[in-house]
């Protein structure tokens, strides 16, 4: 991914910022820039291009899409991608957003075989741009110009080199001589206030090239200033002097590595002849251990198996001794044990026929119950049948209305004893004030409760098309009282 601080400028104002942390490392985290779609993936064309060194094809080339709400709140997407995108521990569903917090845990991809982590896990956080900006990863936008930086460079380098060399190799070399004094010094990278530290790859190959020249060449004539200053003259192009400068600290590295390495490889040369030395007479005293132990061993193995075949021989016997002993107990044993299975079987015959004939006389007595409970529920049933007939008929012929034929509705007692449906003996009255049994006049009407509640009692107990019959009638003659 790079390192940040060569690819991401420094100059945004101070303030808090919205990023996803790499959990576990201090780089190439994600800013969340506000108003700004992120999309990351392995592809071209989005803003963090994600290339996993372990499995190039766990990311898709477009994984996933945060962007803010029209509240501004923070979203992901998973953009269907193959691996997924989990969000605390729970797979997201593609094409579908979610919103995310501060603190929440996002993993891109699966873990592999042997590895409880993935490779790309993140932490929602928001921090102050101090914090952020050296952890930060490049986007696909800084790596296009610093590509591009790059290739003119390469040019610029490529055209002075062509010019120095058409003067000569004892100028070339003596420039470059000039460009490689103090090896320790930093150098300033063109158009950014920040440490350059370019590998060797990035630079052009003839350049590198030269590296074996510089190492044979000795300093040049006090010339070489002057040509340099004209040179710079002419050209007119900082990005020459830039590639230079990035030529000179990558030949002093290497310089610097070689004799570290040459320096390493004495240190461990000594070390081994002084250990060989030193553990020679050590490895004499340890074989001669090691002999003195195999000698004993062999003497306690050969002990052994003698011991091992007097205890087979012992065995053996011991083994024909016991086989005879049991074929002379074996008959006896036999025949003990065929009584003793014929004594038992006996035995148990004699209880099987016990427990039948308890079980016969257990049955007998339930099946007497039975019937005995049968009989008294029969009686029941005909005694309640004779109730609700008589309740029937004491219905029909004393609880009736001799106008309507209906049991009483509100009924009503007059000064003649008779009762009727409260609505019946008021239509009655319309056409004759006299009671339609007895003909007497009607001077009063009384409510009579008590046949009300004793009539409702009595048609709960009946059937429903009774009880609907009963409910529709009251209904209609209330309509009809309102009306």
């Amino acid at each position: 991914m790079g390192e940040p601080g060569f690819l991401i400028t420094g100059d945004r104002p101070g303030g808090r910022s919205w990023c996803l942390r790499r959990i576990g490392m201090n780089a190439e985290w994600l800013l969340l820039e506000d108003g700004r779609e992120v999309t990351v993936g392995r592809g071209f064309g989005v803003t963090y291009q994600l290339v996993s060194k372990i499995c190039p094809l766990m990311i898709s080339r477009n994984h996933c899409v945060l962007k803010q709400n029209p509240e501004g709140q923070w979203t992901i997407m998973d953009n269907k991608s193959l691996n997924g995108v989990w969000l605390n521990r729970e797979r997201l569903e593609p094409l579908k957003v979610y919103s995310i917090h501060k603190g929440d845990h996002i993993q891109l991809g699966v873990p592999l075989e042997n590895k409880e982590n993935a490779e790309y896990e993140y932490e929602v956080t928001e921090e102050d741009w101090e914090r952020i900006y050296p952890c930060l990863s490049p986007n696909s936008d800084q790596m296009m110009e610093e590509n591009k930086g790059l290739r003119t460079k390469r040019k610029f380098s490529l055209d002075e080199l062509e010019g120095s060399g058409a003067e000569g190799p004892s100028n070339l070399k003596s420039e470059i001589s000039e460009v490689s004094y103090k090896p320790g010094q930093l150098v300033k990278s063109h158009g950014r206030g920040e440490v350059a530290s370019q590998p060797s790859e990035y630079l052009d190959p003839k350049l590198t090239s030269l590296e074996t020249n510089e190492k044979t060449t000795e300093s040049g004539p006090p010339k070489v200033t002057e040509l340099h200053h004209k040179k710079q003259k002419a050209s007119n192009s900082s990005a020459s002097q830039s590639s230079l400068e990035i030529f000179k600290v990558t030949i002093s590295r290497m310089l610097k590595l070689k004799t570290q390495m040459k320096e390493k490889q004495v240190a461990v040369l000594n070390m081994k002849k002084q250990t060989q030395k030193e553990n020679s007479k050590k490895i004499v005293q340890m074989e001669q251990e090691l002999q003195d132990l195999e000698s004993q061993l062999c003497a306690e193995q050969a002990q052994q198996q003698a011991r091992v075949k007097q205890l087979e021989k012992t065995f053996q016997e011991e083994e024909q001794h016991l086989q005879d002993l049991e074929k002379e107990e074996g008959e006896e044993d036999l025949k003990q044990q065929l009584a003793q299975a014929l004594q038992e079987h006996r035995t148990l015959m004699e209880e099987l026929n016990r427990s039948k004939k308890d079980f016969e006389a257990i049955i007998q007595a339930k099946n007497k119950e039975l019937e005995q409970t049968k009989e008294e529920k029969e009686k029941v049933q005909a005694q309640k049948e004779e109730v609700l007939s008589h309740m029937n008929d004491v219905l029909e012929n004393e609880l009736q209305c001799i106008i309507c034929s209906e049991y009483f509705i509100e009924a009503v007692t007059l000064n003649c004893a008779h009762s009727f449906c409260s609505y019946c003996i008021n239509e009655w009255m319309k056409r004759k004030i006299e009671c339609p049994i007895c003909r007497k006049n009607i001077e009063s009407k009384t409510r009579s409760l008590v046949l009300d509640n004793c009539i409702n009692k009595m048609v709960d107990n009946l059937s429903s098309e009774v009880k609907e019959r009963r409910i529709i009638l009251i209904r209609e003659r209330k309509a009809k009282r309102l009306s």
